[in-house]
């Protein structure tokens, strides 16, 4: 057995394993010996936590197409950004809901619709790094898909896109960056139109009729209300190409920018708070004030 010398002094760790042996008596105490001095000298760890934006804004004001250009304009920069739809997390309809669907007379637009404990636990699997499925939803049917699950993993920047992504507090915490697309209203519906009859099997008169009934109630009370948690407005969505240039190149810049896995935010000492909210307002991009605006805190 080796024989202890002396106390080791602070001030020499860390020691080399030959030299540590001198000061040890046996393999345990080497063993924490060694674990001591890797816990004192270990260095601030750095992970790249997926940067979550989220996407709010009416039915059919352009969302998706925004996110797309975002993708776009990034190009090959060696980062993998993806996209999901808050239509992903419909709830499985019950027979009578289901019976309403196919008349035209079920409120996709509402709250209730959704099922936001998957929703929010995704979010939080995607927050911290984990491969996560994200369900297919068939508007034809009006279910979840088994077996047609995506999986993403590894992402770096995730964008989050739908009509009420900004509703639920909890939820809504979880993004880094918030963003709405600010549309006109029958630009909102002509798309509608074209897309649910083309796309999700509805003949033009479920459509009116769902929009008049529930589209544009929903979207007057729950969803233009949540653009106050807004961090940038984006008026006419995929067409404000400079809008979405800015954004880019800020984009660019977290993702330049190491964070640590404890950091939820890039800014978040420099946000304000009021009753649990941010108290700044949003930035809103307008073809004559872009330059003077410069680009938005990111949050």
């Amino acid at each position: 057995m080796v024989q202890r010398k002396s106390v080791v002094p602070p001030d020499y760790l860390p020691l080399s394993c030959r030299f540590a042996m001198e000061f040890v008596e046996d393999v345990s105490d080497l063993r924490d010996f060694l674990g001591n001095t890797a816990v004192m000298r270990k260095a601030p760890q750095f992970r790249r936590d997926p940067y979550l934006i989220g996407v709010a804004g009416g039915t059919a004001s352009g969302k998706t197409t925004v996110c797309q250009e975002i993708i776009s304009l990034l190009g090959d920069t060696n980062k993998r950004v993806v996209i999901i739809s808050q239509d992903s997390f419909y709830r499985n309809l019950t027979d009578n809901e289901l019976k309403l669907a196919k008349e035209g007379n079920y409120n996709f637009d509402h709250p209730n619709a959704f099922d936001d404990k998957l929703f929010k636990e995704v979010l939080l699997e995607l927050k911290e790094g984990r491969p996560t499925k994200i369900p297919h939803y068939d508007f034809v049917t009006h279910s979840r898909i088994p077996g047609k699950e995506e999986i993403i993993d590894n992402a770096d920047v995730v964008l989050i896109e739908g009509i009420l992504v900004f509703y639920d507090p909890e939820i809504r915490s979880l993004f880094d960056m918030r963003l709405f697309v600010d549309t006109d209203s029958d630009i909102r519906l002509a798309r509608r139109v074209q897309r649910d009859l083309e796309e999700r099997g509805r003949n033009i008169a479920q459509v009116l009729h769902q929009y008049t009934t529930f589209v544009k109630p929903a979207f007057d009370e729950f969803c233009f209300q949540t653009k106050k948690f807004a961090d940038l407005i984006i008026p006419r969505g995929a067409e404000n190409i400079i809008a979405i240039e800015l954004l880019v190149q800020r984009i660019q810049e977290i993702l330049r920018t190491p964070r640590s896995s404890s950091t939820s935010s890039l800014a978040s000492n420099s946000s304000e708070k009021l009753n649990g909210e941010e108290n700044n307002k949003p930035t809103r991009f307008a073809a004559g004030d872009c330059q003077t605006n410069g680009f938005v805190r990111p949050h």
